[in-house]
């Protein structure tokens, strides 16, 4: 069973694009000296989508290894393609993973019954030594993996055992638990989600991976291990604390262009990665397609992170753990200088 808080890291990159591993191994250490529950390798905040399948498996390779079972490795094996689902699985499991997550398979959109029968089950059937986690975020994909089907699968295959639910819709988490069970592992898969999910008595979320924890990890896992124990006002005050976090995982904002007011979404993980940058943290730039912030969009991550450095203690671990004066990264414009469209 899944319980805790499990961080889905990013993907540091160097000057050059290329995977920073030493910069990773720091990320790992990090995120164990704060008491973590586990890593997600290479999920959609790791950058999956830009990665080859070749550095996809460089990054769970060094997750594990660094992690040295110290903390659970949870590999992001999930594609829209099953055979490379499969093979990225296989290497997973020969390297000596033990948890893989699987996105449903996005833009070719199967049904939810095709995810079942044609996705999970399948890699389920091949590796019944591994604990496979479902990821449902229609968002993302444009299909979703119905609570249903999730049962049967569940029912079938013992080994699909938990799920990342980042759907939003609390009746689909209800609906989850109802038909899954109590033993069935359900992790909220949004940080703005995880009190709803945790508390609500129709629900009992047994954690959440999260993107926020990347930066404040042992808030974090302080605020799920209130929620575990039911002392709901301690949870409630820590969620508080972390809300102006959780508002920048993604960033909306109307921007000005010579044809008029545009909204531009900067989504998950680039805000958090750039916050991460400019705190200190090995982490480069995100890859494209996926670019810089918005001069507004920068404002609102940087007033969000000065609240929680000036009302709480959440960040002071960044300081103590890389070396770091956050009372001058937070407030010199020169360590934003190139991190954000000059104009639209």
């Amino acid at each position: 069973m899944y319980q805790g808080c499990y961080t889905a890291l990013i993907t540091p990159f160097d000057v050059n694009g290329s995977i920073d591993i030493p910069g990773l191994d720091q990320l790992v250490d990090f995120q164990i000296s704060q008491g973590i529950s586990g890593i997600l390798a290479v999920g959609t905040t790791g950058e999956s989508p830009t990665l080859s399948w070749e550095e996809h498996q460089r990054v769970i390779q060094t997750i594990h290894e660094r992690a040295e079972s110290r903390t659970r490795v949870i590999a992001g094996t999930g594609s829209n393609n099953t055979r490379e689902s499969i093979a990225a699985t296989k290497f997973a499991a020969g390297i000596g993973v033990d948890s893989v997550l699987l996105i449903d398979p996005y833009y070719n959109g199967p049904s939810s019954l095709e995810i079942r029968r044609e996705y999970l089950e399948p890699i389920a059937h091949d590796f019944p030594g591994l604990s496979i986690m479902p990821y449902v975020i229609p968002g993302r994909t444009g299909t979703q993996l119905l609570p249903q089907d999730l049962a049967l699968a569940n029912s079938s295959f013992g080994n699909i055992d938990s799920v990342k639910e980042a759907t939003g819709n609390i009746d689909n988490a209800r609906t989850i638990r109802e038909l899954c069970g109590p033993r069935f592992s359900i992790l909220a898969g949004d940080d703005h989600k995880v009190l709803e999910l945790m508390l609500d008595r129709k629900v009992s979320a047994q954690g959440v991976v999260s993107v926020a924890s990347n930066i404040a990890p042992a808030a974090i896992r302080e605020l799920v291990e209130a929620a575990l124990s039911k002392n709901d006002d301690k949870a409630h005050k820590i969620g508080s604390q972390l809300s102006p976090l959780f508002e920048i995982v993604t960033v909306l904002t109307s921007e000005d262009s010579k044809h008029g007011p545009v909204q531009v979404k900067a989504r998950n993980p680039l805000a958090t990665k750039t916050l991460m940058r400019i705190m200190g943290f090995p982490a480069g730039s995100a890859r494209q397609p996926i670019g810089k912030l918005t001069r507004r969009s920068m404002d609102i991550v940087i007033r969000n992170a000065r609240q929680v450095y000036e009302e709480t203690k959440i960040l002071k671990p960044i300081e103590d753990f890389f070396d770091v004066d956050l009372s001058d990264r937070l407030y010199s414009e020169k360590h934003l200088s190139g991190l954000f469209y000059e104009s639209y």
